[in-house]
Formats: structure tokens, C-alpha cells, sequence
């Protein structure tokens, strides 16, 4: 029974060890009528992770784009292990070629195994200080991922041992995460090549996740 406990707190470990993301924008390439972007990346987070975005680019003073994702663990079924995220990013201010931006995003996530079935409602918000030419750029970057509800289904076996257990959504929360690092990105026509990497560290500043780094490469193509 212990092993069983071990097993799940490993597990929701990995299905909290998220952090925020954004698509990477070279904001100094974006052209005022490219309206589309199309992202595909992969990379690590708690596993090999491979995901695709859309972004639409809206004609306002102040640079927008409002965007939607999903991201997929690697593994035998597709669906078992997912993130979907809805949200938006804004260039606040710049000065120069260096420029202020922040993003903000609703997210579901779902893991499933042979124990459990987890399902999550959260939150991020991330901010990005950079310098932007029209070629490249490099940024540092800084977010949180909140978990603030999960809900809980235990299969068969789990409540052989425990069958006392109960199903359902549950709160306090089952955590947040801070992440810093750095990115940046090559531009060509239409495209942008994209690097990121950096750490994650749990929201008491006191420990880290089971995996607290992560790193993604990304390719966007962007459409008038």
C-alpha cells in the first residue's frame, strides 16, 4: 500500500510540474497584415512533449494576439496525457528594440494510468523582456502555472486497496509553479526558428518539481 501512495504523489508530481508558456514571437518580424500564426513544437517538461498552437494577430494600436494550444505527452495513447490552453499576449511597451510583454491563459489538463484519471482547471501568466531585431531575438522570461481545481477518479484497482476512496473535484488546490529562462528565435521570411529553456521551482520557493527543467524548440509560420 505505501508503493501505491509513493506512486501516486509521483504522479501528481509529474501532472503539476507544468509551466507557463506562450508561443515565441519575434515582434519585430511580425508584419502588421499577417494575421495567422502557425507554431509546432516539442521539447521536455515532465516527458517528451510535442504540441501545435494557433495564434490570430489583431489590428490594434497595441500588438495582441489571442491564442489557443495543445500539447501532448509521448506514450501508447495519444489522449491519456494532454494540456489544452486558451489565452492571449500583449507587447505592453517597447523602447527602442527592446520590448516589455506579458500573456495570460485558461488551461485543461488530463492524466490518466492504470491508478487514476486526473482532470485539471488552472491558470498561467508570464511575462517576457527582450531585445528584437528583425532577424532574431533573445528574451528572458518569467511565469507561474496554477492548478487551482483537480478532479479525482481512482480505477478498480486502486480501490481494491483502498475502497474507501472517493472520486471527485477537489480543493485546496494541488499546486503552482514558477519557471525562468531564457528564449529566442532566427526569422526568415515567413518563419521563425524558436529555442527556450529554463527552470521550474514549486510556489513555496522551498522545493523543486520531480523534473525542474525544461527545454522546447519551435518552427512558426506566419499567414496574411
Amino acid at each position: 500500500m505505501k508503493a501505491i501512495l509513493v506512486f501516486i504523489t509521483f504522479l501528481i508530481s509529474l501532472f503539476t510540474s507544468n509551466f507557463s508558456q506562450a508561443q515565441n514571437i519575434n515582434w519585430e518580424n511580425l508584419k502588421n497584415n499577417e494575421k495567422h500564426i502557425l507554431n509546432a513544437n516539442a521539447g521536455w517538461e515532465y516527458s517528451f512533449v510535442y504540441g501545435f498552437s494557433y495564434g490570430y494577430h489583431l489590428k490594434t494600436k497595441m500588438p495582441i494576439i489571442l491564442e489557443s494550444s495543445i500539447s501532448l505527452a509521448s506514450g501508447e495513447v495519444i489522449f491519456d496525457d494532454f494540456k489544452t490552453k486558451i489565452g492571449g499576449q500583449i507587447n505592453v511597451f517597447q523602447i527602442k528594440n527592446f520590448r516589455f510583454n506579458a500573456a495570460i491563459h485558461g488551461i485543461y489538463r488530463r492524466y490518466e494510468n492504470p491508478l487514476l484519471t486526473l482532470q485539471n482547471f488552472g491558470a498561467d501568466a508570464s511575462t517576457t523582456i527582450g531585445y528584437y531585431k528583425p532577424k532574431w531575438f533573445v528574451a528572458g522570461e518569467f511565469g507561474f502555472d496554477k492548478a487551482i481545481v483537480t478532479h479525482f477518479k481512482h480505477s478498480d484497482i486502486y480501490k481494491e486497496v483502498y475502497p474507501d476512496v472517493k472520486n471527485g473535484w477537489f480543493e485546496p488546490t494541488t499546486g503552482g509553479n514558477f519557471n525562468f529562462g531564457i528564449q529566442g528565435g532566427y526569422s526568415f521570411a515567413r518563419s521563425d526558428l524558436t529555442l527556450r529553456a529554463g527552470k521550474v521551482i514549486t510556489e513555496d520557493f522551498k522545493s523543486e518539481p520531480l523534473i525542474p527543467f525544461y527545454l522546447q524548440i519551435g518552427y512558426n509560420y506566419k499567414l496574411d
